[in-house]
């Protein structure tokens, strides 16, 4: 059993545990974009609280060319991160916008 089918097997076994989605997304990375885009979308839904998920779901969705989306998500998880007070993950997301922003340029 490989790994995507693990943890496929974990999240039936308990489907609301956004870590076990969000490893699953990070999977799908690095063989099917399309599948980690659907389930980094199911996260964002079912859990917009969890903050691991809007660095690489922004990151996917401007390789695959989904800008509008991207800046979205993006702004929604530096919202996010401001509101719990997550400094941290605030600036990174604050950067990896601004960066994004000074590339398109």
């Amino acid at each position: 059993m490989n790994r995507i089918e693990q943890l496929t097997q974990f999240i039936k076994d308990d489907p609301s545990d956004e870590f076990l989605r969000y490893a699953r997304a990070l999977e799908y990375l690095k063989t099917n974009p399309s599948l980690a885009l659907k389930e980094f979308k199911t996260l964002l839904t079912q859990n917009p609280y969890y903050l691991p998920t809007y660095y690489p779901a922004a990151h996917l969705m401007i390789e695959l060319g989904l800008e509008a989306d991207a800046e979205r998500i993006f702004r929604e998880g530096i919202e996010i991160a401001s509101l719990q007070k997550n400094a941290k993950t605030e600036q990174e997301l604050r950067s990896a916008f601004d960066l994004w922003q000074l590339e398109k340029s």
